[in-house]
């Protein structure tokens, strides 16, 4: 086998497309950590990194069928989707790298806001916190908690303001016991978005090998099939 012949370029490219399946389930699953750690419940940036791994992962399917088979038609779309789906996770990976700070926590901010209480609640319990922020100010939290009495740091304080949602925070000082679910999340959060974002960025460029290895590849004659044919 001649390097860069047919035969070499065809087990690269079914190589090149088991790689990508396993890159696709990479995405998937850090991007799914992602999301959870920083429940960012609604934000575009890690749900497309998911849509992005899912994609790659069908149409590496199509890859390896179109390698194996030498279709001329599959490689060709093959090539054309692959080249779109890196210019897509290009773009999502340097916005996810290029989100600082505070828009982060704004992002996470809001995320919080449209989540539901089941959700919040099961939060506040795994994370052992209370409220997003300000939680001093228990029933006039403008992004709105559950009760936190079930909440492990709020056993044996149930006269805090926030562990006790009948006691008035007017006629009370007292500091809450739990702390704030953003304290919990700032350690995550940045994490969340930066290995998500340099994942995708790094695996988008191994799409360009592709593109090169399957216009190379389709350009080939089989030295198997008809002498006089040229695919």
């Amino acid at each position: 086998m001649v390097c860069g012949g047919f035969s070499c370029s065809k087990n690269a490219l079914i190589i090149l497309n088991v790689l990508y399946i396993i890159i696709s389930i990479i995405l998937i699953g850090v991007a799914a950590y992602s999301r959870l750690a920083a429940i960012v419940v609604s934000l575009g940036l890690i749900g497309g990194i998911i849509a992005c791994g899912v994609f790659l992962f069908f149409i590496s399917l199509v890859g390896m069928i179109g390698a194996v088979k030498h279709h001329q038609v599959l490689l060709f779309f093959y090539m054309i989707i692959l080249f779109l789906l890196f210019l897509l996770q290009f773009s999502l990976g340097c916005a996810c790298l290029a989100v600082n700070r505070d828009q982060e926590i704004s992002l996470v901010r809001n995320g919080w806001k449209a989540a539901d209480m089941t959700f919040k609640d099961t939060i506040q319990n795994k994370l052992i916190c209370c409220g997003f922020e300000d939680v001093n100010l228990n029933k006039t939290d403008p992004l709105g908690h559950p009760s936190c009495d079930a909440v492990s740091c709020c056993i044996g304080n149930v006269d805090s303001p926030c562990c006790n949602a009948e006691i008035n925070s007017n006629v009370t000082d007292k500091k809450c016991p739990c702390a704030t679910c953003l304290e919990k999340f700032k350690p995550r959060i940045h994490d969340a978005f930066s290995i998500t974002g340099g994942i995708g960025l790094f695996f988008s460029f191994t799409e360009i090998l592709g593109v090169w290895l399957s216009l190379r590849y389709r350009n080939q004659k089989d030295p198997e099939a008809n002498p006089n044919a040229f695919l």
